[in-house]
């Protein structure tokens, strides 16, 4: 039965082998970020024989413009200004952004097809809604797919595997929080800075989110060592996985070649919300190599639902960062109300870090 289904993936395989007659060059302007791992040149032979596969790169042309969202981040990291008619390299995904764009992989796609930009990285897709504070998105027209070894591109050639099970050799500490912008980039920035300065050898990653570089280059400007997201595992975004923990234990074994003293990782997101954050709190190997959770929350009852929502499956805050605990009533609430510790990653980000290192300490000495 096995050699019999491997036989069909392999001619399936030759039924989508793309001849180079059916290709041509066009040149790109713009390659964004969630390509970096393709090293795409800016000239490409392309098809269009388009395939509506999440992580299939995609070349469009952009049609209309946006006043508040027209960034793209390039595969250098640098952010770079949107033109209506620039020929733009993507990569087809979905989002569910509580605070930016919604938007799908189409059901089939073809050239002379609209759909949108939903991201900085250069996620393309079919917005289906927006914030209130964003214009619509950026339009853009379907001008084919590139080809490489006779197979459309996508982003997962090459990524880090996941893994149903391991064991970390280094802890790890896990920021979280109740939804996009709620400080969780900045908490774990300052916890990395604070412990590289320390001695600590620190890794770090974004494990959930949609794909952009700027937080994973973020933590390497604060002393990471080494990063990787769900990017690198060939994800354009993590909605509709199902399960992020083989995803989380890939890319955690992977840093472990770095032999960090620990690993800061960021999810993105919300621990509700679309991008399967409370899958991670489920898997029990990767709650044993946490050595401390940071929960990020923006007032009073973000920390409290937090709080609740994860002792329901038996996880407890260590820390309580985020915009809470800007002033001291809320840090005092925190501690007083929901008997945790709370510290400010922007006025105390050393307290921060010093907190999380004693548990990071208490973590390599435990039986």
């Amino acid at each position: 039965m096995m050699e019999a289904i491997e036989q069909a993936a392999f001619v399936a395989e030759e039924e989508h082998q793309i001849s180079d007659t059916d290709l041509h060059l066009v040149r790109v302007d713009k390659v964004a970020s969630s390509t970096v791992n393709l090293n795409l040149a800016h000239e490409l032979a392309i098809t269009k024989q388009c395939e509506a596969g999440v992580g299939n790169v995609v070349i469009v042309r952009t049609v209309t413009d946006n006043a508040t969202y027209n960034t793209l981040e390039l595969e250098t990291g640098r952010m770079a200004k949107i033109n209506p008619g620039d020929v733009i390299a993507g990569v087809l995904g979905y989002r569910r952004a509580l605070k930016g764009f919604i938007g799908d992989v189409p059901e089939t796609i073809k050239a002379g097809d609209r759909l949108h930009i939903l991201n900085l990285g250069g996620l393309v897709g079919q917005c289906k809604g927006h914030h209130h504070s964003l214009n619509g998105a950026i339009e853009v027209e379907v001008i084919g797919m590139p080809v490489r070894d006779g197979r459309i591109l996508n982003i997962a050639a090459n990524a880090v595997a996941p893994l149903a099970s391991f064991v970390t050799t280094a802890p790890i500490v896990l920021v979280a929080g109740t939804c996009m912008n709620s400080g969780k980039t900045y908490a774990a920035t300052e916890i990395i800075k604070h412990m590289a300065r320390a001695g600590f050898r620190v890794a770090a990653a974004k494990l959930s989110g949609v794909a952009c570089l700027r937080d994973t280059l973020n933590m390497q400007d604060h002393g990471a060592v080494k990063t990787l997201s769900f990017l690198d595992c060939g994800l354009p975004s993590t909605v509709n996985v199902n399960d992020l923990a083989p995803i989380a234990k890939g890319v955690i074994a992977e840093l472990c070649k770095a032999e960090p003293d620990c690993i800061v990782i960021e999810m993105g997101d919300g621990i509700l919300g679309g991008y399967g954050v409370a899958t991670i709190f489920e898997d029990a190997e990767l709650l044993q190599g946490m050595a401390a959770l940071v929960f990020c929350a923006s007032d009073f009852v973000g920390a409290w639902g937090g709080r609740e929502l994860l002792a329901q499956r038996g996880v407890k805050i260590d820390v309580v960062s985020g915009a809470v605990t800007d002033s001291q009533m809320g840090a005092d609430y925190v501690r007083r109300e929901l008997g945790l510790e709370a510290a400010n990653a922007v006025h105390t980000g050393e307290k921060l870090a010093q907190i999380v290192q004693n548990k990071v300490k208490a973590w390599g000495v435990r039986e």
